[in-house]
């Protein structure tokens, strides 16, 4: 349940990629992300078993902490106002069965996105025929090449890992989505920023929240 920066850039796209067969990066945000809490940041996650970053994500179990996580969310927000709106929503993520974390996550953002009502085309890397044994933009460079893109487009975070000259000589333009600064009200508390999209679907409704999925520069 990422930050709104992933929908962003779910909406923009023509073609949304799930990357699923990549190694697993431990303190990462694949099985956890922050909400508010009695008005303050609060980290939670999800519990995996014999997880490693040597194994990639979709080889991963999760364990069986969902219910506690859920809970932590309804107590959360159980007096936000769009709680009644988001807690099937939630019920329906937490109440998966599906134990492959990959698996997981993809159901979880496939039911987000259709609340949000952003209809893109939402495709699984390990899905993609491709050679496998690509590292790093090379692999991201066969999958455009396998999908006929003539544009990636990366979460401003990717500057740190991928260079345009490398994706141009591919003949494929490199760009990222840089989310812009937003607010909105949190109860009556200080605002806290790029928190999880559950936040923001607890204080805006869908309409309010298109809009600030169209708040983002492209560099």
């Amino acid at each position: 349940m990422p930050y709104i920066g992933y929908y962003q850039l779910m909406k923009l796209v023509d073609s949304f990629v799930f990357y699923d067969d990549v190694m697993y990066i431990k303190k990462g945000w694949i099985n956890r992300n922050r909400i508010l809490l009695n008005g303050r940041e609060h980290l939670f996650s999800i519990h995996l078993n014999k997880v490693s970053q040597n194994k990639k994500i979709n080889s991963i179990e999760i364990g069986n902490n969902r219910m506690k996580v859920l809970k932590t969310l309804e107590h959360a927000y159980k007096k936000a106002p769009f709680f009644q709106d988001v807690e099937p929503l939630l019920h329906a993520i937490f109440k998966c069965k599906q134990r492959n974390l990959s698996k997981y996550v993809i159901n979880t953002n496939r039911l987000i996105a259709n609340y949000l009502r952003i209809n893109t085309p939402l495709l699984v890397s390990s899905e993609i025929e491709k050679n496998n044994d690509l590292k790093k933009e090379k692999k991201l460079i066969e999958i455009c090449h396998k999908l006929k893109a003539k544009t990636y487009v990366n979460l401003i975070g990717g500057q740190n890992l991928y260079l345009k000259t490398d994706f141009a000589q591919a003949g494929i333009e490199l760009c990222f989505l840089n989310p812009q600064p937003m607010k909105y009200k949190q109860f009556n508390n200080k605002f806290v920023p790029s928190l999880s999209i559950i936040d923001v679907m607890m204080f805006n409704s869908v309409e309010d929240i298109h809009l600030m999925l169209d708040n983002f520069k492209v560099v």
